[in-house]
């Protein structure tokens, strides 16, 4: 939404300036009502519309530089759209600045105040508890652990965290081995979680990981075999009646999805209430802290507030951070 309404913004600008300074050029006849009603008619039928569709200009007003023109399309619902006036420039939609400015300014506002009341009902504890629910292959589960990561190095034993996952495996089974997998590291050797976490973030190579931070291996055949027997991991991976829907249950958290009512990836927890939170080092450092009764030097300091790109490598940001896998 944001290009779009650079590249409106910067097209119109375009036209007001060639308009103003002649672009150089012999200034263009312009078209009168009429025939510019005919212009955007001939190319919404022909260029925007199915054969067996018609639009009709309802109405054409004179707006200065431009003709605003609203269009029947057959939805029973008018489009308003623009024209220059040499016919040239056809635009679906027209942004008023200020208008923009201030719906986004008031949005801003109320995400604010969201995000103080929720801090302020959030329950304190003097080591707050964090749970961030993910699929381990889910685009959005490791934009947000993108995210979390510098500010679990950053807090370090100052929080009891974990990273737990969706009662249900949305890809295959190589998001089912992954998951039980992270879960043995996170018990068996939780000092080697974090580094774990953040090469397999990369690229996903799992088998790369293991050897790049030196994990036990006998200790995680140990843990992930008891693991499988105890929550029937492959016998549900196996067996599609037992599926949730399309997908094969993961039930070692399954329990506190229910508690929490985790509905996909990613979900977050913190002192037993399920909070929401940007995906960004700095949104998520601001609500984790607000779980502290007396917040920690650390919680000072300045993280990222650029969203992580979603999927796989740490290249790139700016990404949509609503979006999720349920």
């Amino acid at each position: 939404m944001k290009k779009m309404r650079k590249i409106i913004i910067l097209s119109m600008l375009g036209i007001f300036v060639l308009s103003a300074c002649g672009g150089g050029k012999e200034a263009k006849k312009e078209l009168n009502p009429e025939e510019a009603k005919k212009k955007v008619e001939d190319f919404i039928n022909k260029n925007l519309m199915r054969a067996s569709n018609k639009a009709t200009v309802k109405e054409i007003v004179d707006e200065g530089n431009l003709y605003k023109v609203a269009v029947d399309v057959g939805s029973g619902q008018d489009v308003e759209s623009y024209l220059s006036k040499d016919g040239e420039k056809f635009f679906p939609q027209v942004m008023n600045i200020k208008e923009v400015e201030k719906e986004t300014q008031d949005r801003e506002v109320q995400t604010q105040k969201e995000k103080e009341e929720q801090a302020k009902e959030m329950s304190k504890k003097t080591k707050p508890d964090v749970e961030l629910y993910v699929m381990s292959h889910c685009p959005f589960g490791t934009q947000i652990e993108k995210g979390f990561l510098p500010v679990a190095e950053t807090l370090g034993d100052k929080i009891n965290y974990e990273v737990k996952f969706c009662d249900y495996a949305m890809h295959g089974e190589k998001e089912v081995n992954e998951q039980l997998l992270q879960y043995c590291i996170q018990k068996e050797q939780k000092d080697k979680y974090l580094p774990y976490l953040k090469c397999f973030l990369v690229d996903g190579k799992t088998d790369d990981c293991k050897v790049s931070v030196s994990l036990d291996l006998s200790k995680l055949d140990s843990c992930m075999k008891s693991a499988d027997q105890e929550f029937k991991i492959t016998e549900s991976l196996n067996d599609k009646s037992k599926w949730k829907g399309q997908f094969p249950n993961f039930d070692i958290h399954k329990a506190d999805n229910e508690k929490y009512g985790i509905q996909g990836s990613p979900g977050l927890v913190i002192n037993g209430q399920k909070v929401s939170s940007g995906r960004d080092a700095k949104s998520l450092l601001e609500i984790i802290c607000s779980g502290f009764e007396v917040a920690p030097e650390e919680c000072k300091k300045e993280l990222s507030s650029e969203t992580p790109s979603s999927g796989f490598g740490f290249n790139g940001g700016g990404g949509n951070d609503t979006a999720s896998c349920n």
